[in-house]
């Protein structure tokens, strides 16, 4: 338990750093294909995807993760707290699979075979915002919410309908 408060510091801080890469990274998707004519654009963006994919988001993903199963480690008895623990690794699980499938779309979008337009990836930035809502919420109020779960997915479907809906 001697190191136990440096790791959550560096779990917390390495979580950020994730967070900031898949806020960002959609907003570089919305812009690569509202100017795909910009072709001296796009190649800049392209740089941009990668490297904020590769050289922040990866490695702050693997050490949030590595981080967060050392704390496991040290204080089994966070497993005896209640179920929140379980419902943040679950959201903590999809929000790793969000994040591989940035890297799927960047590389779609690198040889041209993602056919996702602007809206599409504007409603999916949203994801890691409600996902991080969630996994903040249950670590601070150490309990889990049904309610609270179920109307921030319905917020954020509701935004994701709006963003989504066919303007005339």
């Amino acid at each position: 338990m001697l190191y136990y408060s440096w790791i959550l510091t560096f779990h917390v801080v390495s979580f950020m750093s994730w967070m900031a890469m898949l806020f960002y990274l959609p907003r570089l998707f919305v812009y690569h294909v509202e100017h795909a004519e910009k072709k001296e654009f796009v190649e800049v963006v392209k740089i941009q995807e990668y490297k904020i994919y590769k050289y922040i988001g990866l490695p702050a993903m693997w050490a949030t993760i590595l981080s967060g199963l050392m704390m496991l480690w040290i204080n089994p008895a966070l497993f005896e707290t209640g179920f929140w623990l379980y419902a943040k690794l679950f959201v903590a699980a999809i929000l790793v699979a969000y994040s591989f499938s940035l890297e799927y779309f960047r590389k779609g979008l690198e040889n041209l075979t993602c056919k996702k337009n602007g809206k599409f990836f504007r409603a999916y930035n949203e994801v890691p915002t409600l996902l991080s809502i969630l996994i903040v919420a249950y670590v601070v109020v150490k309990a889990f919410s049904l309610l609270f779960t179920l109307l921030m997915i319905g917020l954020f479907g509701f935004i994701g309908y709006m963003i989504m809906k066919p303007t005339r």
